[in-house]
C-alpha cells in the first residue's frame, strides 16, 4: 500500500509551538476544545481545501490539510490569513506571528515526530499521542478527513506505537516535576494523594502542577507571605495556610514539597517523628527543593519517610534525559522507514525567514 503522489504533494501543515511562539501569543490562537469541530469545517471550506485536522494543545497549534491549489505557499498563506481573521489578531500580533510551514514529506515527518513525543518540551512524553488521537477523532466525526488524512494519521499512530514499543524514548523522567510524580506514584495512590507546599517557589509550583495533573487530590500552600500563599493556592485550586500553622497540618498530607528561603533546616527529625506517629507510620514523601536545604537529612532515617533533595531529583531526571537522547537515532530510523514505505520519499528542507518553511 502506498500513498498517491498527489497526496504527498498536496499535504500541508501550518503550526506554531512553544519553540516558535511565546505563550501570550499561543493563547490568543488556541482553539477551545468545543470550537475545534467548527475550525475543521471552516478550514475545509477555504478555497481549494479538501481535508483538515486541527491539533490545539497548551504547547502547540497545528493545522494539517490537503488542498488542490497550485502550490503549498499559497495554501500556507491562506491558513495564516484564516488564523489572523479567526482570532481577530491586531496588526502587530499578526506581523509577529511566527509559524512553521511544512508540506509533503516534511509535514508527514513532523506529524510522525509529534505523535512519537520527539517534538515535545519533554522528550518522549506520552500525553501528546492521546491528544493527536483525539484531534483526529474529532476531525473524522466532523467529516473533516478523507482518504488522504485518514491514511496519514493511521500511519502516524502506527509509528507512535512502534517507537513506544521498540525503544525506551518514553521511559525515565526528564524533569524535576515528572520525577516528583513518579516517586509519589511509587509511594501513594495519587487519586487520594494530598500535597503541601511549604514555600511558594517556582520549582515547587512545577512539582505540584505535575502531581495535580496526574490525579493528586488536593493541595495546601503555606508561605511567609500569606498573600502569596493565597495566590498560588487559588491557581492550584487548593487551600492557603498561614506560615505559623503549617506544622500542625503535616500529618494530614502525603507529600511535602519544601522550598523556603530559610538559612537553616525548617523540617527536623523531631517534628517528623510526631507527624509519623499521628499518621500511624503511613508513608510520607518529602521533596526538598530548597537551597540551602529545608529538611534535615536525618529525617530520611525515620521509618516510612522518603526524602529527596534537589540534587537527587536532578540526578534521576538527568539519567532519564540521557537515556532518551540515546534512543533518538532509533526513533528517527523508525520514522524514516515508514516515510519510505508509504510513499513520502522526496527530500525536504527547512529555511528560516520570519516563518519556518519547508520547500
Amino acid at each position: 500500500m502506498t500513498y498517491p503522489t498527489a497526496t504527498s504533494e498536496h499535504l500541508v501543515c501550518l503550526g506554531l509551538n512553544y519553540r516558535t511562539t511565546p505563550v501570550e501569543v499561543r493563547e490568543r490562537v488556541a482553539f477551545p476544545e468545543a470550537k475545534v469541530p467548527d475550525a475543521v469545517q471552516e478550514i475545509r471550506q477555504l478555497p481549494g481545501f479538501e481535508e483538515s485536522v486541527v491539533l490545539s494543545t497548551c504547547n502547540r497549534v497545528e493545522m494539517y490539510a490537503t488542498h488542490s491549489l497550485e502550490d503549498a505557499q499559497r495554501a500556507h498563506d491562506t491558513l495564516v490569513a484564516y488564523l489572523v481573521q479567526r482570532f481577530e489578531l491586531p496588526e502587530e500580533q499578526a506581523e509577529a506571528l511566527v509559524t512553521y510551514r511544512l508540506r509533503s514529506d516534511e509535514a508527514a515527518r513532523h506529524l510522525f515526530r509529534v505523535v512519537s513525543g520527539l517534538d515535545s518540551m519533554v522528550l518522549g512524553e506520552t500525553e501528546i499521542f492521546g491528544q493527536v488521537k483525539q484531534a483526529y477523532k474529532v476531525a473524522l466525526e466532523t467529516g473533516g478527513t478523507g482518504r488522504s488524512l485518514n491514511k496519514l494519521f493511521q500511519q502516524a499512530f502506527t509509528v507512535g506505537k512502534k517507537v513506544r514499543n521498540d525503544t525506551t524514548i518514553q521511559r525515565g523522567s526528564t524533569s524535576v516535576g515528572s520525577v516528583a510524580v513518579d516517586l509519589a506514584e511509587k509511594v501513594h495512590d495519587l487519586k487520594r494523594c494530598r500535597v503541601m507546599l511549604v514555600g511558594a517557589g517556582e520549582m515547587s509550583r512545577t512539582c505540584a502542577q505535575s502531581l495535580l495533573s496526574r490525579g493528586a487530590q488536593s493541595i495546601i500552600v503555606s508561605n511567609r507571605s500569606y498573600d502569596r500563599a493565597v495566590e498560588l493556592a487559588t491557581e492550584m485550586k487548593g487551600t492557603a495556610m498561614k506560615f505559623d500553622e503549617w506544622e500542625n497540618a503535616l500529618h494530614e498530607v502525603d507529600v511535602i514539597i519544601s522550598s523556603t528561603s530559610a538559612p537553616h533546616f525548617v523540617i527536623k527529625p523531631d517534628l517528623i517523628q510526631q507527624v509519623m506517629r499521628k499518621r500511624r507510620w503511613d508513608p510520607l514523601l518529602i521533596i526538598d527543593i530548597a537551597v540551602p536545604r529545608d529538611v534535615d537529612p536525618a529525617v530520611n532515617e525515620i521509618e516510612g519517610v522518603y526524602l529527596y533533595d534537589i540534587d537527587a531529583l536532578q540526578a534521576i531526571a538527568d539519567e532519564g534525559r540521557r537515556e532518551r537522547e540515546r534512543q533518538l537515532s532509533a526513533c528517527e530510523r523508525i520514522i524514516e522507514e515508514h516515510l519510505e514505505k508509504y510513499g513520502y520519499t522526496h527530500p525536504a528542507t527547512i529555511s528560516h525567514h520570519g516563518t519556518q518553511t519547508a520547500t
